[in-house]
């Protein structure tokens, strides 16, 4: 062997030796096999080496094993558990949740994320609700989730509020969860302005899944007919049915509505309006009131007519309103348990109706001389009457007696008189009508359209009186006297009237 080699090998050695992977210092080590094997970047690692002089000078700092390391790192992180815990126990926050979450790495950092809920509002009570939240960084979890969400629309004195709320919010990623929610919003055409408030209502809508609930949900509504475009406003309205399932429960609630008679048209108009109607229990709430009507007389084919009237109803404790209602009309205006049944049919809205308020306008009928029987009949054949403003009703009953000169029983034939606009409909009727001198009843020239009611003055004879609209289970809305329909009132087929339109 030349002396060249020679030199080349011990300068490999010296290499060797100045890596460090012989460690003299440790009796008990051995040499390894292969060296390499535990450096990610020899390449990197060589380069130090040769390049740096202070590599030897301080073994104490030097790369320890790999083993070493390991164990040297899972008893710093059990001592500072150790550490975090009797930190949180002092607070009165209780961490045994949090065994299996990776925590900060001092006590200090721990510290600063109980005092950033604090100022959010949170109390220790809060904390201790849901403890999880400590697992949160401040500045990578809870400032941008807290930022994006006062970006769209909650007021920063409501976020303390809204993680209380909804705590989970601050482990979600603005990127990846929050935003694509927004955006989904914006796309239901819920206004910009209103998606605060309709987090605020509905904060679990930040967790739910884009493809999930929330599009099925939708989807089922627009083919059931409601409006794509009134999505929006009953998102607003009511968002928790995006969290609601189809199959589950909103569409036997509708299925079951539909079996009572109403049409999907009708109802469809009734969610756009309120939408919270989808939020009624079917088993525990829906049937029972249903029931609940047939049990008091109302006829089961004017069930649907009733639920179109007054779609609250379905949610109210209907029992016991019904019951206090038809002792109070029984006592006040004799009314028997057979006739109140009519006048829910025809005014359902009757059954939350405050009993002082009905009392007004029967007290008004009766301080004008009007006898009990009299004013029965009166409610009988038009309960609308016990809903009217008193104030309207003088006016209306002075222009009677001062104006038309008419006797008070025209009022018992026809109480709806007090239901039409004194200044918009009465007195100009009643005006063309004496100025062409045509004597007819109350009935005659009020209960009909503007376009009617020209024809009847320009007609050669008084048409014969007929009741007002009627609602018509299985068909159209029937007019009567529909076969003297002027040409211009002949409706096309995208405007037929089907059953009875609903009074949102």
């Amino acid at each position: 062997m030349n002396s060249s080699a020679v030199l080349r090998r011990q300068k490999l050695l010296k290499l060797i030796k100045n890596l460090h992977i012989f460690h003299p210092w440790c009796p008990k080590h051995k040499t390894l096999q292969n060296p390499c094997a535990q450096i990610q970047n020899p390449s990197r690692v060589f380069g130090v080496s040769q390049y740096s002089t202070q590599a030897t000078k301080f073994p104490e700092y030097q790369m320890p094993s790999v083993t070493w390391g390991v164990v040297q790192g899972k008893k710093e992180k059990l001592v500072n558990r150790v550490k975090i815990c009797d930190y949180l126990k002092t607070l009165g926050i209780i961490p045994d949740e949090l065994e299996n979450l990776e925590l900060p790495s001092t006590v200090e950092v721990m510290s600063e994320r109980v005092q950033f809920l604090q100022k959010l509002g949170l109390t220790v009570d809060d904390i201790n609700e849901y403890p999880l939240m400590l697992g949160c960084s401040v500045r990578k979890n809870m400032i941008p989730v807290l930022g994006y969400l006062e970006k769209v629309g909650i007021p920063k004195s409501k976020l303390g509020e809204f993680v209380k709320n909804y705590p989970q919010v601050l482990h979600t990623s603005v990127v990846v969860e929050l935003a694509p929610v927004i955006k989904f919003l914006r796309g239901l055409d819920v206004e910009k302005q209103d998606i605060g408030y309709v987090l605020q209502k509905y904060p679990e809508l930040l967790g739910f899944k884009l493809e999930g609930t929330m599009s099925t949900s939708v989807a089922y509504l627009v083919s059931i007919g409601v409006s794509p475009r009134d999505i929006g406003p009953m998102v607003t309205q009511y968002p928790y049915f995006l969290g609601m399932r189809v199959g589950t429960v909103i569409k036997p609630l509708v299925d079951y509505l539909v079996s009572l008679g109403l049409p999907k048209k009708i109802l469809a108009r009734m969610l756009e309006k309120r939408a919270y109607i989808v939020g009624y229990d079917l088993e525990e709430t829906v049937k029972l009131n249903v029931d609940c009507l047939i049990s008091f007389g109302i006829r089961r084919e004017a069930i649907a007519s009733v639920i179109a009237q007054y779609p609250q109803i379905l949610g109210l404790p209907l029992k016991a309103k019904l019951s206090s209602q038809q002792y109070f009309f029984n006592l006040k205006l004799k009314i028997d348990p057979d006739g109140f049944p009519c006048i829910i049919e025809k005014m359902p809205q009757i059954a939350s109706l405050n009993q002082h308020v009905i009392m007004k306008p029967i007290e008004f009928l009766l301080g004008r001389g009007l006898p009990l029987e009299d004013v029965a009949i009166m409610v009988m054949k038009c309960p609308q009457l016990v809903a009217l403003r008193v104030e309207l009703m003088k006016k209306s009953y002075y222009y009677f007696k001062s104006e038309m000169g008419r006797p008070v029983k025209e009022l018992v034939e026809f109480p709806e008189y007090f239901t039409y606009s004194l200044e918009c409909r009465i007195k100009p009727r009643y005006t063309k009508l004496q100025s062409k001198g045509i004597r007819c009843s109350l009935n005659w020239f009020l209960n009909c359209s503007d376009q009617r009611f020209e024809e009847r003055l320009q007609g050669d004879y008084i048409e014969s009186e007929s009741l007002g609209p009627s609602f018509c289970m299985g068909g159209k809305l029937e007019l009567p006297g529909s076969d003297v329909v002027s040409d211009e009132e002949d409706e096309s087929d995208d405007e037929v009237l089907y059953r009875r339109t609903v009074s949102l």
